[in-house]
């Protein structure tokens, strides 16, 4: 299979298995969305949609939280990881769009960049996620499944993994591929042990081509 064909058959896949793919976190706007982003570094979905709900009773707008004190967020957001640093992170995030952009989150990534605690990766999604951008967010499960499956081939940091898919994947999919992988990621295509036993994507599988490459060669020294 080549690794066009083996793009085509898991854009197939789940085109028609999960065709409405979307963000976990729970939000109900764009601010909403870029606070949950920047808590979700290295903390789970379910822990930020559980956190968040309090954080937006009090700060409901980019306005609220500009003019919030690092130490009155922190109470709400105790319990994600690295509370102190996402906490002043938050506040100078706020203060940045309310003074140099109007209080308008701005849609490009460069300018969110720009903005305390986001980068790269929470820039791609916010874009891909509220505009459709054709921006590929890279973290842990789509840098780990993308090199597994065989999407990337010695992709050494996220940059090169998103370069990679950008370029086989189609630019009107791009928003919607980075959930297709980060889910499967998250449930199939685990870290440890995954599960190849429930996966449809097998047959276009460089990792599990080889499992079963090595199953059959220890099989048969028996």
């Amino acid at each position: 299979m080549t690794r066009k064909e083996r793009f085509d058959f898991i854009i197939k896949y789940f085109q028609e298995h999960n065709p409405n793919a979307e963000t976990e976190l729970l939000y109900s706007n764009p601010y909403e969305l870029l606070v949950a982003v920047i808590l979700s570094a290295q903390c789970t979905d379910k822990r930020v949609n559980m956190t968040t709900p309090e954080l937006f009773r009090r700060f409901p707008d980019m306005p609220s939280l500009a003019r919030a004190d690092k130490d009155e967020v922190l109470v709400y957001i105790k319990s994600i990881s690295y509370p102190n640093n996402k906490a002043k992170h938050l506040v100078g995030m706020a203060q940045k769009v309310m003074s140099d952009f109007g209080g308008n989150i701005p849609m490009t990534v460069a300018e969110l960049i720009t903005l305390p605690g986001v980068g790269r990766k929470t820039a791609n999604v916010i874009t891909s996620v509220v505009d459709a951008q054709p921006n590929m967010a890279v973290d842990t499960h789509v840098f780990r499944v993308a090199a597994r499956i065989g999407l990337t081939v010695n992709a050494k940091t996220p940059l090169a993994t998103e370069l990679q898919l950008l370029k086989f994947i189609p630019k009107d999919l791009v928003y919607i591929a980075h959930h297709w992988l980060i889910l499967h990621g998250r449930y199939v295509c685990v870290a440890r042990n995954p599960k190849c036993d429930i996966c449809g994507l097998k047959p276009a599988c460089k990792y599990y081509q080889q499992h079963l490459k090595n199953t059959t060669i220890a099989d048969n020294a028996l």
